[in-house]
């Protein structure tokens, strides 16, 4: 069984320096910061999934064992990670594992890139929790408000310490796959989901202000962000498009990528990249909840099968964009295709397995980013195989029948965006109130 070793710690008591003239971010609207995996689960019942032999029901595996719970600051300095099942995840089926965690010191990521890990995704609730429960940020975060920094301000300079800090631990991997992987993203602030030019506006400070290669710049694929999407690609920037719910804002995000690599005008392309991260867990959420309401044997035997299904289509919507002509065109100047990349991979009904988000979506070209209970049960228990194409009419069959039960895509787009949005907003603002709580259990004063 693999194994991942205990996390070592280091030393926090090193200098900070950022530049405060380039760290100021445009007074528009707040500052860059948050979306992703985080937002609360809408409640559902545990019932457990229909015993079909179909590949969306699959078994329920093992727990996971103790001894790969990975820590952020825990002791030991273990021993140097074994090959597993991430490295012929990417090997064998072309797939990326990341890790959807990110917390100082950055150096705890060293054992999981050794495990196979090939990049990083963040989101506020992430900053959080790594901040609220460590002494890690004790230091810098003292340094910064005693300088007169206003607790967001001092927020971003902590946020962007550990982005610049894991952009290195990844660059090797970035440098080797000629910026097709090693990537680490860091979000703009879920208050801008509306705002259109605020959007850019934030997407350009960060990417200057964090001045990594191998960095993503987080935008959500709401309505007005979708403009936002492509002037950002369009100016050299490379994008994590997050918050995607639905086939029809996929295409729209596709299409935004596509557009802004032919606005830039650059001749060579190789280095603007893009994943465009398509939440997977929470779309059973809802699901199962207006299943589970229907209440028809037809209805509950399709819960814990329609996340997976629709993740399938939005495979077979990526290879069909991500060819012909005008796919070429952009290729002959050296265009990386936007992967497709899962999020959203924990299971959150505990009747189902733990493994459901990541082993049925296992194809080249795509990422993976799992938390800790999905990587650890994975490492633990999962088999490497490509099974996102394997049954697409069967993909096609679930996603109608859900249609034919009542269910609408559309309004399940929408409200899992909105609710999406609306949580991200309320966890910075939460973060914001921690790092107030700190300041002031530190005995400084805000400004």
């Amino acid at each position: 069984m693999a194994s991942i070793s205990k996390l070592s710690t280091c030393s926090s008591s090193s200098s900070y320096s950022l530049s405060a003239s380039t760290l100021r971010p445009p007074r528009s609207s707040r500052n860059p910061a948050s979306l992703l995996i985080g937002f609360r689960p809408i409640s559902t019942s545990n019932t457990k999934l229909s015993s079909s032999s179909s590949k969306f029901s699959l078994p329920r595996n093992s727990s996971v064992n103790a001894s790969l719970v990975v820590r952020c600051s825990s002791s030991g300095n273990g021993s140097p990670a074994k090959r597993t099942v991430l490295h012929d995840l990417y090997e064998k089926e072309g797939q990326s594992p990341w890790y959807d965690n990110l917390c100082r010191p950055v150096t705890d990521l060293l054992p999981l890139i050794a495990s196979g890990v090939r990049g990083v995704t963040s989101n506020p609730a992430i900053f959080q929790k790594a901040i609220s429960s460590s002494n890690a940020y004790n230091d810098q975060f003292r340094e910064l408000v005693q300088s007169g920094k206003g607790i967001e301000d001092a927020y971003w300079e902590l946020v962007v310490k550990d982005i610049q800090d894991a952009c290195k631990l990844f660059e090797p991997i970035y440098d080797e796959t000629n910026a097709a992987d090693g990537y680490v993203s860091v979000e703009v602030s879920p208050e801008l989901a509306d705002d259109t030019q605020g959007t850019v506006e934030a997407a350009k400070w960060l990417h200057k202000v964090v001045d990594r290669p191998n960095v993503y710049i987080k935008i959500p694929a709401t309505a007005p962000c979708i403009p936002s999407i492509k002037q950002v690609i369009s100016q050299g920037i490379s994008v994590n498009v997050t918050l995607i719910f639905s086939l029809a804002r996929y295409e729209a995000v596709i299409d935004a990528y596509l557009d802004g690599l032919e606005a830039s005008g650059l001749n060579d392309l190789s280095r603007v990249t893009s994943v465009a991260s398509f939440f997977v867990s929470r779309v059973d959420t809802l699901i199962d909840k207006l299943l589970e309401k229907i209440g028809t044997p037809e209805a509950l035997d399709l819960r814990g099968k329609a996340a997976v299904a629709q993740a399938a289509l939005a495979y077979k919507l990526y290879q069909k964009k991500f060819s012909g002509p005008r796919w070429d065109a952009l290729v002959k100047k050296g265009a990386k295709k936007q992967r497709v990349l899962w999020a959203s991979t924990s299971v959150k009904n505990p009747a189902y397995p733990d493994t459901l988000y990541v082993a049925p979506l296992i194809g080249p070209d795509t990422v993976s980013t799992m938390p800790d209970q999905a990587l650890q049960a994975f490492i633990d228990h999962g088999s490497v195989s490509r099974t996102i194409d394997s049954n697409v009419s069967e993909a096609e069959g679930i996603y109608s029948a859900l249609e034919k039960l009542g269910i609408d895509w559309s309004y399940v787009g929408s409200q899992l965006e909105l609710e999406g949005v609306d949580a991200f907003k309320k966890s910075f603002d939460s973060l914001l109130d921690t790092l107030q709580e700190k300041a002031n259990s530190l005995k400084l004063v805000s400004l």
